[in-house]
C-alpha cells in the first residue's frame, strides 16, 4: 500500500464551511489530488481536554461547536462513518498511553468544515483524536511519531487548527483587511522551519519572542500541526497547497508533509 501524506489544514472562519472561496477551492482541488484513503484521523484544535480520547462511534455526529453565525451553517450535516476499528488502533498505537474510546463527541468543526470540501461525499471514515491540555508541546509531536504507521495502513492523517491565530486581532468585518506584520513574519518563520526538516523550534514556540506571542496566544490551534510534524518521515517533501491570511490574524496556510 501507498504510504499516504499528512496534512495539516488551516481551518479558518467557520463561514468558510459554506463559501466558495480561494482557500475552499485549493481544498477541493487538495481532495482530487491525493489518493484516497480508507479512512481519516483528524485532530482538530476543537476538541481540547484534559486527556487523550479517541472517537470510536460508528455513525458520528456533526458538531456546531460555535455561536453567532448564520441559521445555515447550523444546518450543515457532515455524515461520514467513524471507524471503531481505527479507534481501537490508534490505541493500540499509542499505549501504554490511556486512550478513552469516546462514544459521545463527534466531529467537530475543525473537521467538517474542511473535510466538507476535500471530501465533499462524505463517505470516507472519520475519527477524532482530542488534544490533551495538560501536556506540552513534546508531547503531541510524540504522539504524532507513533501514529506514522497509520499512513502505511491507508489512514490519511489531518491536523486541523491555524499557524496563526489571534482572534483578539480579527477584523470581522467584510472588508479585507492587510495581515499584521508579525503574523506574517511569524508564518514565515514556520515555513522556513518546515522546509528545512527544523520541527525543534516549533515545539518550542515560546522561545521564539513577541512575534510567536502574538501568533500563538493559546496553544490549541498550533498543537494539530506538531501531530503532523511528528508523522512525517525525516527528509519528506514539504509543501503549502493552501496559503494566504484571513482577518488580518489568521494564517490560512494548509501543510502537506510526503
Amino acid at each position: 500500500m501507498t504510504r499516504l501524506p499528512t496534512l495539516f489544514l488551516g481551518h479558518g472562519n467557520p463561514m468558510n464551511a459554506l463559501h466558495d472561496n480561494p482557500w475552499t477551492q485549493a481544498w477541493a482541488a487538495l481532495g482530487e489530488r491525493l489518493p484516497r484513503p480508507r479512512a481519516v484521523l483528524s485532530v482538530s484544535a476543537h476538541w481540547y481536554l484534559p486527556e487523550t480520547a479517541v472517537t470510536a462511534m460508528a455513525a458520528p455526529r456533526t458538531i456546531h461547536d460555535f455561536g453567532g453565525f448564520p441559521r445555515e451553517l447550523f444546518e450543515v450535516q457532515y455524515p461520514a462513518p467513524g471507524d471503531p476499528d481505527l479507534a481501537r488502533r490508534v490505541a493500540e498505537l499509542l499505549q501504554p498511553l490511556e486512550v478513552r474510546a469516546d462514544h459521545s463527541w463527534g466531529l467537530d468543526h475543525g473537521t467538517w468544515s474542511v473535510l466538507r470540501h476535500v471530501f465533499p461525499a462524505a463517505d470516507i471514515p472519520v475519527v477524532q483524536l482530542s488534544i490533551d491540555n495538560s501536556q506540552p508541546s513534546a508531547f503531541h509531536y510524540g504522539l504524532g511519531q507513533l501514529l506514522r504507521p497509520l499512513r502505511d495502513e491507508g489512514v490519511l492523517l489531518v491536523g486541523s487548527g491555524d499557524v496563526v491565530h489571534n482572534l483578539h486581532a480579527y477584523a470581522w468585518g467584510r472588508h479585507p483587511v492587510e495581515p499584521f506584520d508579525w503574523a506574517l513574519r511569524f508564518e514565515a518563520l514556520a515555513r522556513e522551519l518546515m522546509q528545512r526538516g527544523e520541527h525543534q523550534p516549533l515545539l518550542d514556540y515560546e522561545l521564539l519572542g513577541r512575534d510567536a506571542e502574538l501568533s500563538i496566544p493559546t496553544p490549541d490551534h498550533f498543537l494539530p500541526l506538531l501531530y503532523v510534524l511528528g508523522a512525517s518521515a525525516p527528509g519528506e517533501p514539504v509543501s503549502f497547497p493552501v496559503e494566504g491570511m484571513d482577518g488580518g490574524s489568521i494564517s490560512m496556510l494548509s501543510v502537506q508533509l510526503g
